[in-house]
C-alpha cells in the first residue's frame, strides 16, 4: 500500500511495473502534489467485490484531485475468475488479480485492502453468497478496515437494495459495507479488534449510482436526484499532461488478465454517489463539506498546517530542497502528535517528500533474489544525497543488527557504497502470500496471524534501515531488501527478495488420468534451495495404488538447479481415485510443497508455496479417433488434460486453419472464449464449417455474448445469453437419454455429474435454430430450467457441438464424468452405431 507520492505519472509516462521494488525518484511536479495531499487530512473508502469491480474514474479524482487518502477495499481477490494471459486459476489467479490491483493503485494513487473472503464462483443471490462465506468474519474484516482505515466517506459500488439482479457478490459487498457502517463505533462489537486498533464512526455513506443502475437514460433523467451529488471526473491535469479519465484508463488497464484493456478518454463525464447514511452535503459539489479535512481535525495540528501552508506557498519547482529546513521543523513536530492514527499516515508521507526534495536515494540490494533461512546473504548498500543540505548517514540498521555505527557524511551528489551479509533468522517464515499458507474453506481464506487480515499481500520481512541525520532531525528510512539485475532487452530489472525451502517438490501433471490399468511413468521435479542439496525422495500414494521405486537418491549440487526422477505408478484394476504426493527427506526435515514463480511483465515477481499433490484417476473410459486440433482461446488446459486420456493434440494456429490442415484431425476443439478473443477467427469460420461437412467434429467451448469476434458462432442459428448454472451440485435431466453422445463409447448417467467443482457451466446459448438438439437440462434453485448446456447438430457428414459446461474447471480437479462426456463429444459418429435399436440421434 505504497503512497509515498500522489505519482501523478513519470510513472504512468515510464511506467513498468516489473520495477515496482525499485526507489522511487520523483520529479519537482510530483513532490509538489505530495505536499498538497500532505495538507488534506480526509479519507475516502471505496468498496466492491472483486478485482476489477473498483470505479478507477472515481478512486483517482478522490487521490489526485480531492487530494483524500483514498483507498479500495475488494472482498475478494478475484480467485474464481478467468485467466486471459496464462494457465494460472484459482488460488494462483488470486494472487495474479491481487497484485493487478497493486499495479492499478499505484497507477490511480490509491490504496488496497482486502478481507478474507475466497471468491468461489459466481453467485446468483446474497444470501447464496452469504451462506458460502461466513457472514460473521466478512463482516469483521470490513468493520476492521473502517477501523483501521478510518474513512470519513464510504462509496460502495452496488446497490444493497436490489438483491438478486447482479452477482451475489457484488450485492453483498454493499450489504456488509451498509451494516458495518452501523456499527463500527460500537465497542462491543467485534471487541478483540480493538487490541489493535480503536472504534471508528465514518460521516456519509453513498452508493455510486448512474442510469445504468435506473435502466434507461430516460429513466434517470427523470429520477429524483436530492440524495445524488456529482462530480465532474473528467478533470484534467496540466503537472502529468493527463486528464483524470486517462489515469484511469491507464489503471483499469492493469487487470490485464480478465482483459480489461481499456483506452483513455478526455473532456467532461458526470459521476454520481447517492446518500445512503449520514448527512447530506450543503455544498453538493464537496463531498467533504462539513467534515474538517485541514491540520486544525487534530490536538497540536494547527500549528504544522501553518508551516505546511508555507512550504506549498513558496515551493520553489527548481530547487526543492529549499523547502528541507520548513518541512524538518513539521516532521518534528508530527512525532509529538497524539493522535496516533494521523500521526502514522502523515509521518510517513513527509520522510517521503523530505527524501525526495534532498534526491535521498537508498537501496539495499542482494546478490541473489533466492536464499533459504540457513544461508549468508550478501547485500550492498547505495546511499546518497543529492542536495545542498547537510545530512550524515548516522548508522545502517537490520532486524536489530547494526552494520555501521558511525556517522558517515553525505556530501553533495558523492554516492556512498557499502557491503554488508546477514543471515536469515529461523523465525522468519518462508516467503508465500499469507492467506495461503494454511488450507481454507471453500468460502473463506485462513489467516492465523490476525495482524495480517486486511493486508494486500504479505509485508517483506527483511528491510534495512538508514538512519540519516538531517542537522538535528534524525529520520530512519527503511527499504526492503531486494534484487536486481540488468535484463539486455528490459534493461535494470528488479525483484523482491525472497526465501524459499531448502527443498521443493511437484508432480509434472496436476491430474493423472488411467484410462487403463496400464502402469504410467510419472516425472518428479526436485528443485534446490541451497547449495550441494542431499537427501531422498519418496511418494506418499492411496493404499490400493503401488509406487515404484519406493525411495530414490536427490543430489543437487547448486541452487536453483532442478533434478527430474521418474517414478512408475500402477493403478487398481477398477475405477478409484486419490492423490499422490512428493515427499523430500533432507536431514531431520521433509519437504513436501511446491515452489511456484509467477512471472509476468505488468506485475511484480511472485513466490508462491502451495501443497504439492497431484490427483490420480483410475478412469473407466472408451474414445473413438485419435487426433484432436486444438484453437487456442483464453488459455485453459484442457489440450493437456485430452493428452491425459491418450489422445493426440495439436495445437492449431489461426492462420493455419485451412482444409489441408483440419482434415488431419478426427476432432478440433475450439478453446475458452476464443470468439472473444481472437479475431482472426471470424475469417475462418466458413473453413470450419466446411471440415464438419465433410466429416468432422467441431466442439465450441463456451464464449461470453459480449465482444463476440465472429459474424456466426455455428452453421445454424446461436444465440448466447448470460444463463449459468452456479450450484455444481445442481440436479441434471438427461433430455435424450438415447441419443448417440449419451451413449458412445461411454453411457453417460447421473453418476458422471457427480464431483462438480464451482459450478456446472456457465453464457449457455437461449436461442438455438431447430438443427440443435438439447441434450442436458439443470437449474439453480428457485430457476427456470436451462437447456443449452451442451447443444449438438448434424452438419452434413459430421456434427458441430456447443457446450457452456465448465470442462475448463473439471478437467484440472480431475473429474471422472467430464472427462467421459468430453471423449462421447470427440467421438460421436466414428462408429456406425445407428444399427442399435437402444441409441437414436
Amino acid at each position: 500500500m505504497r503512497n509515498y507520492f500522489v505519482f501523478f505519472i513519470a510513472f504512468i509516462i515510464s511506467f513498468n511495473t516489473v520495477n515496482a521494488q525499485q526507489p522511487q525518484k520523483p520529479n519537482a511536479s510530483e513532490i509538489y502534489e505530495s505536499i498538497e495531499k500532505l495538507n488534506f487530512l480526509g479519507s475516502v473508502l471505496y468498496v466492491a467485490a472483486h478485482p476489477d469491480d473498483e470505479n478507477t474514474r472515481l478512486i483517482s479524482y478522490m487521490a489526485n484531485h480531492v487530494k483524500a487518502r483514498t483507498a479500495y477495499l475488494s472482498l475478494t481477490r478475484g480467485d474464481g475468475g478467468q485467466n486471459l494471459i496464462g494457465p494460472e486459476i484459482r488460488e494462483l489467479l488470486g494472487v495474479i488479480r491481487t497484485q493487478e490491483l497493486l499495479a492499478a493503485r499505484r497507477t490511480d494513487g490509491g490504496e488496497q485492502r482486502f478481507t478474507r473472503a475466497n471468491d468461489f464462483g459466481y453467485s446468483k443471490h446474497p444470501d447464496e453468497t452469504l451462506a458460502i462465506w461466513n457472514k460473521d468474519e466478512v463482516l469483521s474484516d470490513v468493520v476492521l478496515a473502517i477501523r483501521q482505515f478510518k474513512p470519513d466517506i464510504i462509496i460502495n459500488r452496488f446497490n444493497h437494495r436490489t438483491p438478486g439482479t447482479t452477482h451475489g457478490h457484488h450485492t453483498s459487498s454493499a450489504m456488509l459495507s451498509v451494516e458495518a457502517f452501523d456499527i463500527t463505533n460500537d465497542k462491543t462489537i467485534f471487541s478483540d479488534q480493538l487490541k489493535r486498533t480503536s472504534t471508528w464512526q465514518p460521516k456519509r455513506l453513498f452508493f455510486n449510482t448512474s442510469w445504468w443502475f435506473y435502466g434507461s437514460k430516460e429513466k434517470f433523467e427523470k429520477a429524483d436526484k436530492t440524495n445524488l451529488l456529482n462530480f465532474d471526473i473528467g478533470t484534467y491535469y496540466p503537472s502529468s499532461g493527463l486528464s483524470n479519465t486517462e489515469i484511469a484508463s491507464l489503471s483499469r488497464s492493469q487487470h490485464k488478465s480478465q482483459g480489461f484493456g481499456n483506452t483513455g478518454t478526455r473532456g467532461t463525464q458526470t459521476e454520481y454517489i447517492e446518500l445512503i447514511k449520514g448527512d447530506l452535503p450543503k455544498d453538493k459539489s464537496n463531498v467533504f463539506d462539513g467534515i474538517n479535512t485541514t491540520w486544525n481535525r487534530i490536538e497540536g495540528g494547527q500549528i504544522i498546517g501553518a508551516i505546511l501552508e508555507k512550504v506549498q506557498a513558496d515551493f520553489d519547482f527548481k530547487n526543492p530542497s529549499a523547502s528541507l529546513p520548513k518541512l524538518l521543523e513539521a516532521y518534528s513536530l508530527i512525532q509529538q502528535l497524539k493522535d496516533t492514527h494521523w500521526k502514522t499516515i502523515k509521518t510517513k508521507e513527509i520522510k517521503a517528500i523530505i527524501a525526495a526534495c534532498s534526491g535521498l536515494y537508498l537501496e539495499a540490494v542482494a546478490e541473489t533474489n533466492h536464499s533459504t533461512i540457513t544461508d549468508q546473504v550478501n547485500l550492498k548498500l547505495e546511499a546518497i544525497n543529492r542536495s545542498n543540505y547537510k545530512m550524515n548517514l548516522v548508522s545502517i540498521t537490520s532486524a536489530n543488527h547494526i552494520y555501521i555505527n558511525k556517522g558517515i557524511t553525505l556530501d553533495e551528489n558523492v554516492k556512498i557504497n557499502l557491503e554488508e551479509s546477514f543471515k536469515p533468522v529461523e523465525q522468519n517464515a518462508i516467503t508465500t502470500p499469507y492467506w495461503l499458507v494454511k488450507k481454507g474453506s471453500l468460502g473463506m481464506y485462513s489467516v492465523e496471524d490476525e495482524t495480517l487480515i486486511g493486508k494486500p499481500e504479505t509485508p517483506r520481512p527483511f528491510n534495512v534501515t538508514f538512519n540519516i541525520n538531517f542537522g538535528n532531525v534524525m529520520i530512519p528510512y527503511t527499504t526492503p531488501i531486494v534484487y536486481k539485475t540488468n535484463d539486455p532487452v528490459k534493461g535494470e530489472v528488479y525483484k523482491p527478495f525472497e526465501i524459499i525451502p531448502e527443498a521443493s517438490a511437484k508432480i509434472a501433471e496436476k491430474v493423472i488420468i488411467f484410462e487403463n490399468d496400464k502402469q504410467k511413468d510419472i516425472l518428479v521435479i526436485v528443485k534446490a534451495g541451497k547449495d550441494n542439496l542431499e537427501g531422498v525422495i519418496e511418494i506418499a500414494h492411496p493404499n490400493n495404488w503401488n509406487v515404484y521405486p519406493k525411495q530414490q537418491k536427490v543430489s543437487i549440487a547448486n541452487k536453483g538447479q532442478e533434478q527430474i526422477l521418474t517414478f512408475t505408478v500402477i493403478p487398481p484394476k477398477n475405477q478409484s481415485e486419490g492423490y499422490i504426493t512428493p515427499m523430500v527427506k533432507v536431514g531431520d526435515k521433509t519437504y513436501t510443497k511446491e515452489l511456484i514463480e509467477i512471472d509476468y511483465d505488468h506485475i511484480p515477481f511472485q513466490t508462491v508455496l502451495l501443497p504439492s499433490e497431484s490427483k490420480i484417476v483410475r478412469l473407466d473410459i472408451q474414445k473413438r479417433g485419435e487426433n484432436i486440433g486444438y484453437i487456442e482461446g483464453a488459455g485453459d488446459v484442457v489440450p493437456e488434460s485430452l493428452q491425459q486420456i491418450g489422445y493426440n493434440v495439436v495445437t492449431i494456429k489461426p492462420e493455419d486453419i485451412n482444409a489441408e490442415t483440419l482434415d488431419r484431425f478426427d476432432a478440433v476443439v475450439v478453446g475458452i472464449r476464443a470468439y472473444n478473443t481472437v479475431e482472426a477467427l471470424n475469417f475462418k469460420q466458413q473453413i470450419l464449417f466446411d471440415y464438419v461437412a465433410r466429416g468432422g467434429n467441431m466442439v465450441v467451448q463456451y464464449n461470453t455474448r459480449h465482444r463476440v469476434k465472429v459474424d456466426e458462432l455455428a452453421p445454424y442459428k446461436l444465440v448466447l445469453s448470460r444463463d449459468r448454472v452456479t450450484d455444481e451440485f445442481a440436479e441434471v435431466s438427461l433430455l435424450n437419454p438415447k441419443h448417440e453422445l449419451l451413449n458412445f463409447p461411454n453411457k453417460i448417467t447421473q453418476k458422471d455429474f457427480e464431483g462438480w467443482t464451482q459450478e456446472r457451466g456457465l453464457y449457455f446459448p437461449s436461442d438455438w435454430g431447430p438443427e440443435f438438439t438439447p441434450l442436458l437440462s439443470m437449474h439453480d434453485k428457485g430457476e427456470t430450467p436451462k437447456t443449452g448446456s451442451l447443444l449438438v447438430a448434424k452438419h452434413g457428414k459430421g456434427h458441430y457441438i456447443y457446450t457452456g459446461l465448465s470442462f475448463f474447471r473439471e478437467f484440472p480437479a480431475g473429474v471422472s464424468g467430464a472427462y467421459r462426456l468430453f471423449a462421447n463429444m470427440l467421438s460421436i459418429g466414428k462408429d456406425n452405431i445407428n444399427n442399435n435399436p437402444e441409441i437414436k440421434n
